[in-house]
């Protein structure tokens, strides 16, 4: 088959490699038929994820139909249309039991790589990566689903294949940053990053029963998206002071709940986004961390904070500024299949719509191509859709 493969720091080629096999009666098999770029991605393709190796296949966000089930499968079968959370779930360990798949025990075939950094291994996740399992990943014509009885969730047909395909990881990961903020009806709700996952961190605050969304960002196209999808107050950082900007928007106090969905490549200003960037061009540190220094800045005291971007080692962390507004600090790699069902539901109603991120379409040989301009974001382009 062919798929997009890592061969480097900014080195991506599609390849002809081997089909994949059941390893497991629990596995299946996924012909791909949508599959997308993710802003994480960018940590792997720009070499600030360890543990990559050549010829690793790409992408953790995808849907598509079964084509074959190991003898142990019971809810799928083959011709199902199927949604795949990217983080990998058993389904039966301590962790998948408690709602936090994205911990599992179970997924993770290396997690003695994982286990020094981190004091307790992750689940898997496809294309993140042997410090995450060292999965294939989706930007492929087929890809190998373990466990496919807790992790392929059946699309209805109220469902098209482009709404499906952020189900996968954006909106869960959104909707997952929402639902951390505790929101209440008259809360203001502020999201740094107007790309896929704030943008659904954005609608799924409304559906929470937010009176009020901001949207912080520079890029006047993905502003644009902000205000015209999500119904959201529009901030550009680059020309507003925006901690000024969010206590005139509430009265003086600051928002009720603050959203990163940035990361740790987030562009700060002035001497600190210098400072951040030479450390991290030095590996002194992995993180700009403007973005979120910025939102624990402006919530209010008392507020909250949820942090969906994905970070590694930060320096001049405020952890004394956190204490002191005693902010209430969640976070996590996303709990997609806690969220699946009700996601598709809404999706299902009209309550919910994540199909207008896909700007840009490609064929799967394209894939350099769509990275390129999804990593520049050129011509607007918010996320691009590879069609094997």
């Amino acid at each position: 088959m062919r798929a997009l493969c890592w061969n480097g720091v900014n080195d991506l080629r599609v390849e002809t490699v081997a089909d994949p096999a059941l390893l497991n009666p629990h596995d299946a098999i996924i012909k791909v038929s949508l599959t997308t770029t993710c802003g994480s991605d960018l940590h792997v393709i720009d070499g600030l994820i360890p543990t990559m190796r050549e010829g690793d296949i790409l992408g953790h966000e995808f849907m598509g139909e079964v084509v074959e089930v190991g003898s142990a499968v019971k809810n799928i079968r083959r011709g199902d249309r199927v949604v795949v959370p990217s983080f990998i779930s058993c389904g039966s360990c301590w962790y998948c039991q408690h709602e936090l798949p994205s911990c599992c025990d179970n997924t993770n075939p290396h997690w003695e790589q994982g286990e020094p950094i981190l004091g307790h291994a992750t689940a898997g996740i496809y294309a993140y990566s042997h410090a995450f399992g060292g999965y294939a990943g989706s930007h492929a014509e087929y890809v190998r689903v373990p466990f496919a009885d807790n992790d392929c969730f059946v699309v209805p047909d109220e469902v098209s294949d482009q709404q499906a395909l952020f189900l996968s990881d954006a909106a869960p990961t959104g909707y997952m940053g929402a639902d951390f903020c505790n929101i209440h009806p008259g809360d203001t709700v502020a999201v740094w990053g107007c790309g896929g996952v704030g943008l659904m961190a954005m609608q799924s605050a409304w559906l929470m029963g937010a009176h009020q969304v901001i949207a912080i960002d520079r890029y006047p196209e993905r502003l644009a998206m902000a205000r015209d999808y999500a119904g959201a107050i529009t901030l550009d950082y680059s020309k507003a002071d925006i901690h000024e900007a969010l206590l005139e928007l509430t009265g003086g106090r600051g928002p009720d709940s603050c959203i990163d969905a940035v990361g740790m490549e987030a562009r700060g200003e002035g001497l600190s986004q210098v400072y951040d960037r030479t450390k991290q061009l030095l590996h002194l540190e992995t993180d700009v961390g403007a973005a979120l220094r910025q939102a624990l800045y402006s919530c209010r005291k008392g507020g909250n904070i949820s942090i969906l971007g994905v970070y590694g080692v930060m320096d001049k962390f405020p952890l004394g500024l956190m204490i002191n507004k005693s902010l209430t600090i969640r976070t996590a790699q996303q709990h997609g299949q806690r969220y699946m069902h009700r996601l598709l539901d809404h999706v299902a109603k009209g309550e919910l719509n994540p199909a207008f991120m896909a700007t840009h379409h490609f064929s799967l040989e394209e894939a350099p191509k769509g990275y390129e301009m999804f990593k520049n974001k050129e011509d607007g382009c918010v996320r691009a859709v590879f069609m094997p």
